[in-house]
């Protein structure tokens, strides 16, 4: 069972990573996240109704542990679709106020829910066989409305509680680096020139697919390398796999603009120790 869940939850953090590397456009992103973890969420109740747990421990490390890492992102993309979605038009002063409204209700949440979010943070684990074990729930322990409609064998009173605290640590950071982009925009502005890269494209591609074989980044895709140079140097490089067919398919020299690298390289070295 643990081998199975683990398959689950990397494929959907690889999923999901890709996502954030194919699409730009957040609220885009967003849906089809939410499609992916609907998905991954029933998946792993499938699993757990053909499953017994073999003790109340596993149960409720389960409910505790492993469900919220897979109900948090379901969370998470769906308040940041919100958000995006109502976002008002306007400059950067508007924006900003409409984000720290965002944060503060984040903040409400906390407040509101404060015994259990200290429980939760502070590792205590003396109530968790009401909070985590299925069939326990307790009227007294301020229960959700959404409680009531759950499935019973996939439930547990306070399993969803745990995600929304993960969701909205993660909405939180997301807000925050929304109210301080321009900031940052403008140090790294004020730090740093723009660059744009002045050569060809086909001689960024050559590039790019020597360092990715000869893996001067580690075992990093080869579409990460790409996204991160058209990022970084104003460009779009298209079709890249159509370009790199093209670089083998030349007569004369296939590594043109890297050999004109080495070309220019040793001249200078070959300058400076002729002065």
């Amino acid at each position: 069972m643990k081998v199975k869940i683990n398959h689950l939850l990397s494929n959907l953090n690889e999923q999901l990573n890709f996502l954030n590397l194919e699409i730009d456009n957040e609220m885009s992103r967003c849906e089809k996240a939410i499609e992916i973890t609907i998905r991954s969420k029933e998946s792993l109740r499938m699993l757990i109704q053909k499953y017994s747990f073999k003790s109340r421990e596993e149960e409720i490390y389960f409910f505790k542990e492993i469900k919220p890492q897979f109900l948090s992102k379901f969370i998470y993309y769906n308040a940041i679709y919100n958000i995006e979605t109502k976002k008002p038009y306007g400059g950067y002063r508007i924006l900003k106020k409409y984000y720290n409204n965002e944060l503060s209700k984040i903040k409400r949440y906390f407040d509101f829910n404060l015994d259990f979010y200290r429980y939760y943070r502070t590792g205590s684990t003396y109530l968790d066989y009401k909070y985590f074990v299925r069939g326990q729930f307790d009227i007294k322990l301020a229960l959700e409305s959404y409680f009531i409609e759950c499935d019973p064998s996939f439930c547990t009173s306070h399993d969803f509680k745990v995600a929304e605290i993960i969701s909205n640590n993660m909405v939180q950071d997301y807000l925050i680096e929304k109210i301080n982009y321009k900031i940052n925009k403008k140090n790294r502005r004020t730090n740093l020139p723009r660059l744009f890269w002045a050569e060809s494209k086909t001689s960024l591609v050559e590039l790019i697919y020597a360092l990715h074989t000869h893996k001067a980044f580690g075992n990093v895709d080869l579409k990460v390398i790409a996204k991160t140079f058209e990022k970084n140097f104003n460009i779009e490089l298209g079709d890249y796999y159509h370009t790199f067919m093209e670089l083998k398919n030349r007569k004369i020299c296939k590594t043109k603009f890297i050999n004109s690298l080495q070309d220019s390289l040793i001249r200078k070295i070959d300058e400076q120790d002729e002065r």
